[in-house]
């Protein structure tokens, strides 16, 4: 069960990874299929879990240190999919004003009394 999941997460990284492709909304007997399923790592992967599935009454050292090495892959593709969205917010913009990089970390600046003596 545990196996399954991972194996969701994993293409689900994937097909994140990928982006909209051929076929990413229409589904059906003649939809193209998915650009992500025609990827080698889909095909890589399926093919892995397929192979290495056990039985409940067969337990293997081997099983225990995939299903490790297959769930420190999803974590590596899921950060680097949040490092991605983090390096977008936070360095794409350029050369940025003062009063900008106050509000992105939810700081204001003071403002300038206005009043007398205060104008030029």
């Amino acid at each position: 069960m545990a196996a399954a999941r991972l194996l969701r997460g994993i293409l689900k990284e994937l097909r994140l990874r990928s982006g909209p492709g051929p076929g990413a909304t229409s589904r059906g007997p003649g939809a193209p299929i998915p650009a992500y399923r025609q990827s080698a790592a889909y095909k890589y992967i399926t093919e892995q879990f397929r192979r290495h599935q056990v039985t409940s009454e067969k337990l293997c050292r081997a099983q225990h240190e995939l299903y490790h090495q297959a769930s420190t892959y999803m974590c590596l593709l899921q950060s680097v999919r949040q490092h991605l969205a983090l390096h977008q917010e936070y360095h794409s913009k350029g050369e940025r004003s003062s009063h900008e990089v106050a509000q992105l970390v939810g700081l204001k600046l003071p403002q300038q009394p206005g009043g007398k003596g205060w104008e030029k």
